[in-house]
Order: C-alpha cells, then sequence, then structure tokens
C-alpha cells in the first residue's frame, strides 16, 4: 500500500491555484499595458513606417519621376498633415518622361507633406540643374503640385563662369527659370563671396532664363 503525504496533498492542489493565479496575472499585467499605450498614443509623434539604407524609386502617375536615397526614412501616416521625415539627410533625383535627370537635391534635414506634396529641405541644401548650375542655401522648399521652388534665405548660384547671390529666390522645379530677390550682384567664379556676410548688399531683384544664356 502507497501512503500519500500531507505534503504532497498540499503540493498537488497548491499548483492549479498557482496557475490560475499567473494566468489572471498575465491577464491583468495585459490590460494594463494596453491601456498605457492607447493613453499615450499620439498620432502626431507615432510612426507609422521606418526605413533605413533607402535607395528606392517612386513614380507619379505611373511614370518613374523620382529617386530617393537616405539614412533614414520616418513616415507619419495618421498625422493630421501626414508627412515623412528624413532626420539624417536626404538625396532625391528628378526625372523627365523619358527617365532622363532634371534636378538633383540634396539636404541635412527634410519633410515632406504627402497631402500638399511640398518638400522643406533644411540645413546645406544643395541643388544641380540640367544646366549644371549649383544653388545652395540654408532651407528650401518645393512645392510640386505647383512646380515651383523658393526660398527667402541668403542664396548662392553657381554659373559656369560666375557666381550670382542674394536673399530670396523663386524658380520653376526644374531650375531652368527662376528669380532672385535683393541681389547682392554677380561675381566671377574665382572672386567669390562665401556667405551674406562677405558681399554689399543691392536691393533689387531680377530674373533668369538658364535656358536664354549663352
Amino acid at each position: 500500500m502507497r501512503f500519500i503525504r500531507v505534503t504532497d496533498i498540499l503540493s498537488i492542489t497548491t499548483i492549479p491555484r498557482v496557475v490560475v493565479m499567473l494566468l489572471l496575472f498575465t491577464v491583468a499585467c495585459s490590460k494594463e499595458v494596453k491601456e498605457v499605450v492607447d493613453a499615450t498614443y499620439d498620432p502626431e509623434k507615432s510612426y507609422t513606417m521606418k526605413a533605413t539604407q533607402v535607395n528606392t524609386l517612386i513614380s507619379d502617375s505611373g511614370i518613374t519621376r523620382y529617386r530617393i536615397e537616405a539614412a533614414e526614412w520616418i513616415v507619419f501616416g495618421k498625422a493630421k498633415e501626414p508627412y515623412w521625415y528624413f532626420p539624417e539627410g536626404i538625396y532625391v533625383e528628378k526625372f523627365d518622361t523619358l527617365f532622363h535627370s532634371e534636378a538633383s537635391i540634396k539636404a541635412d534635414t527634410a519633410y515632406y507633406f504627402d497631402k500638399k506634396g511640398l518638400w522643406h529641405l533644411i540645413g546645406n541644401v544643395e541643388v544641380e540643374s540640367l544646366q549644371g548650375e549649383q544653388f545652395d542655401t540654408s532651407e528650401l522648399f518645393w512645392d510640386q503640385k505647383k512646380e515651383k521652388v523658393y526660398s527667402d534665405k541668403y542664396i548662392r548660384i553657381q554659373q559656369k563662369e560666375q557666381i550670382i547671390t542674394g536673399v530670396g529666390f523663386e524658380s520653376n522645379q526644374n531650375m531652368t527659370r527662376y528669380k532672385i530677390f535683393n541681389s547682392q550682384g554677380e561675381f566671377p567664379v574665382e572672386d567669390t563671396p562665401k556667405s551674406a556676410s562677405d558681399t554689399v548688399q543691392v536691393e533689387n531683384s531680377f530674373a533668369v532664363d538658364s535656358l536664354n544664356k549663352k
């Protein structure tokens, strides 16, 4: 005959209770965590997609129009004004319908507002046009819907033989027709001013059509 000790009975009857208690505790913790997440969720600050080391092509109306390179790409798709964020810089290349490069842009930081079709580029913004002209500024807006590029910051435009500087700028998105506000003058390439403090400001504005320049 096998005898069962009291301690064995206690152990056997205690196990189911412990299991039930653990299950209840787990459910309670799960509910608590879920409630905390729901309470702190902010669509303006909570991203819906995050990608690193991005090199991708983007189409418009079924035609490949842009190539994007970025170390980090964060999408806030649930924000009131949905936007993309590139905190570590971006390089964008624009193509025509025949996949020929029309212009390229790079910047230290960038935002793209999806509904507006608006790029906001910040910090060491460099634009290169099809004609080989280079545009340098600290901030630039690119409105894809209006097909317009503009800035109210100091801008430096390097052409083949001269540099044009000013404060305020507006152009078509191909960077072939542009207007410079508050022009600070035109300088030979070898006598290039590096910043606004190196020039004497002249209060005027003028338009440039780079397609018609010799």
